[in-house]
C-alpha cells in the first residue's frame, strides 16, 4: 500500500489514527450523552452537537493561521493534541448532574467540549497540510490523490474501533451494578426525576420497562431513577478514559517521528528570496485564481458535509427509533461507514488506476461531482424506503404503543445499504477535497487553506440541527427530500465548474 508513497506518510497517518480513535469515541455518543446526562431534548443535544462539530473546523482557520504565522506547523500539532487531551480528561470524571449542579455542569462539559475543539484546529489542518507537503515532490506528485486516500484510511481505523467501546463501557459498568442496559430508559428516568413527574396513566408500563432494566419491586422508583442515570452515565465517562489514552499515543508516536516530516512554511521562506518583481505579479495573479477555484469546491463542500454528518444526528437518532435495534447500541451503527471505508477505499484506488492505465484519467474535480451524486443516491434510497413504509415523523411514531410500532420497524440492512452509498460518495470526495487543497493552495498558505477546507465542513456543520428538525415534526421521508435535492444541485454546480477547475489545478502542478 505505502509503495511509491514518502516515507512521512505512514507516522503522519498513525498520528491522526489515534488522535481520531479518540475523537470517534466521544463523538460516537455526543447526542445520546447530552440527553440521558441531563436530560435535554434531542433538538437542544443537537444543537449543542452541531455547534461543537462546527467549532472543530471554524477553528481550524485559527490553527492554520497560528502555524503559518509561526513557521511552526508541529508545535502547533504538538500544542494540539495536549489540549485536547485536557478536554477528553475533563469529560472522564463522572460527576451526577442533579438540579442543584446542572447549571455549571453543562457549563464545564461545554468547555470540555471547546478544548477538544481548539485543540483539533490546531491539530487537523495542520497535519494535512504536511502531508500535502510530502507530494510536492516531483517523485511523489503524481501519487498525492492516493496518498491522501491511503491517509483517510488510517483516520476510518480509529473510527471503526471507537463506536464499539463506549457501549462496551457502558453496558460493563451497569451490568456490575445489577443493571440492564435500555436507550430509551434514561429519557423516562429524567421525567420521573424531574418536577413534572410521571402521568398516572403511564405508570404501570414505566414498572415493566424498569424491571427489565434492575428495578426491584418494593424499591423506591425515583431513588432507582436517580441511580440508573448515575450508573448509565458514569459507564460512558469512562470511555473518554480510553480518548484519554488514545491521544497519549497519538502525541507519542508524532514527537517520535516529527523530524522526519516536513515543515511547509520553512521550504517556501527560502524560495521567496529568489522571486523577482514580474514573477511576483504573475504569482498574484495565479495565486487569485487558485483561490478563486478553491471557494468554489469549499461551497460544494459545505453541502456535502451538512448531508453526511447527519450519521451523528438525524441518522442516529433514525437508528434508535426506527430500526429494529434491540441487540445492538444505536452508537454501533456509526462503525458501518469506517467499515465500509476501509473496504472499499483499495477497491476504489485500484479502479481510479485501472482506468487510468486505459487513458481514461478521472480528473479530481469531476471525481467530487460524481461523488455528490452518489450521496443523492443514498437519500433517494431512504427518501423511496420512507414513502413505501408510510413512516410519519419521528414525534409521532414515538407516541405509537410499542406493541403496535414494533411491527412497523425497518431491518438493519436499511442502515447498511444508505452507509455503503454514503461512504462511497465521501471516498470520491473527502480525501480527494484534501488532495484538492493540497494542489491548489499557495505553498505559505498551506495551513491556512486546509484550514478553509475544514471551516466549509464547519459550515455545513453549523445546518445540521435542520435534519433532527424536519425529523421530528414532519414525515420523515420530507428530511430526506431535503438532503436528496441539496446533492443533486450541487452535483450539476460542480459538473458546471469541472472545465474551469481541470486548468487551474493544472497549471498549479
Amino acid at each position: 500500500m505505502f509503495k511509491n508513497h514518502p516515507k512521512g506518510l505512514l507516522p503522519a497517518a498513525l498520528s491522526n489514527m489515534g488522535e481520531r480513535f479518540g475523537y470517534y469515541i466521544m463523538n460516537a455518543v455526543l447526542v445520546l450523552f447530552l440527553c440521558s446526562k441531563f436530560g435535554l431534548s434531542e433538538e437542544s443535544s443537537t444543537l449543542i452537537y452541531s455547534v461543537f462539530y462546527a467549532g472543530i473546523y471554524v477553528l481550524s482557520l485559527v490553527g492554520g493561521l497560528i502555524a503559518d504565522r509561526t513557521c511552526n506547523y508541529k508545535g502547533t500539532i504538538t500544542t494540539g493534541i495536549i489540549i485536547m487531551t485536557a478536554g477528553y480528561a475533563i469529560l472522564s470524571v463522572p460527576i451526577l448532574a442533579t438540579s442543584g449542579n446542572t447549571t455549571w455542569l453543562l457549563s464545564l462539559t461545554c468547555f470540555a467540549l471547546f478544548l477538544i475543539a481548539f485543540g483539533n484546529g490546531l491539530f487537523k489542518g495542520n497535519l494535512q497540510a504536511i502531508v500535502g507537503q510530502l507530494y510536492d515532490n516531483p517523485r511523489y506528485s503524481s501519487q498525492r490523490d492516493s496518498g491522501f486516500q491511503i491517509f483517510y484510511v488510517f483516520i476510518n481505523i480509529g473510527g471503526l474501533i471507537a463506536p464499539f467501546v463506549a457501549p462496551m463501557l457502558r453496558s460493563w459498568w451497569l451490568e456490575t451494578n445489577g443493571m440492564v442496559y435500555n436507550a430509551a430508559f434514561p429519557a423516562i428516568c429524567h421525567t420521573v426525576v424531574g418536577t413534572e413527574g410521571l402521568a398516572p396513566d403511564l405508570y404501570t408500563d414505566f414498572v415493566t420497562s424498569a424491571q427489565q432494566v434492575g428495578f426491584a419491586i418494593g424499591g423506591n422508583l425515583r431513588e432507582f431513577c436517580t441511580q440508573y442515570l448515575d450508573v448509565f452515565n458514569t459507564g460512558i465517562h469512562y470511555s473518554f478514559i480510553a480518548s484519554v489514552a488514545a491521544m497519549v499515543i497519538s502525541l507519542t508516536i508524532f514527537l517520535a517521528t516529527k523530524k522526519g516530516l516536513p515543515n511547509p512554511a520553512k521550504k517556501e521562506k527560502v524560495a521567496a528570496v529568489n522571486y523577482t518583481k514580474e514573477e511576483r505579479l504573475a504569482m498574484a495573479a495565479e495565486i487569485k485564481q487558485r483561490m478563486y477555484a478553491l471557494f468554489a469546491v469549499l461551497g460544494i463542500a459545505v453541502f456535502f458535509w451538512f448531508s453526511f454528518h447527519q450519521n451523528g444526528t438525524s441518522m442516529s437518532l433514525f437508528a434508535r427509533d426506527f430500526v429494529d435495534t434491540s441487540s445492538i447500541a444505536p452508537e454501533i451503527w456509526q462503525a458501518v461507514n469506517p467499515f465500509f471505508v476501509i473496504f472499499l477505499t483499495p477497491v476504489i484506488m485500484w479502479l481510479f488506476s485501472r482506468l487510468a492505465r486505459r487513458g481514461i484519467v478521472i480528473s479530481t474535480p469531476k471525481k467530487i461531482a460524481i461523488g455528490m451524486g452518489l450521496a443523492g443516491l443514498a437519500y433517494l434510497f431512504m427518501t423511496v424506503f420512507s414513502l413505501v413504509m408510510d413512516y410519519p415523523s419521528a414525534n409521532l411514531f414515538k407516541a405509537i404503543p410499542d406493541a403496535l410500532r414494533t411491527p412497523l420497524l425497518s431491518g438493519a440492512w436499511v442502515l447498511i445499504l444508505y452507509y455503503f452509498f454514503m461512504t462511497v460518495a465521501e471516498l470520491f470526495i473527502s480525501p480527494l477535497g484534501l488532495s484538492f487543497v493540497s494542489k491548489v493552495a499557495p505553498k505559505n498558505m498551506q495551513g491556512l487553506c486546509q484550514g478553509l477546507w475544514l471551516g466549509a465542513t464547519a459550515v455545513g456543520n453549523l445546518l445540521l440541527w435542520i435534519g433532527p428538525a424536519v425529523y421530528n415534526n414532519y414525515p420523515i421521508w420530507t428530511a430526506w427530500a431535503l438532503f436528496l435535492a441539496v446533492c443533486l444541485i450541487s452535483m450539476g454546480t460542480m459538473f458546471g465548474m469541472v472545465k474551469w477547475l481541470e486548468r487551474v489545478t493544472k497549471d498549479s502542478e
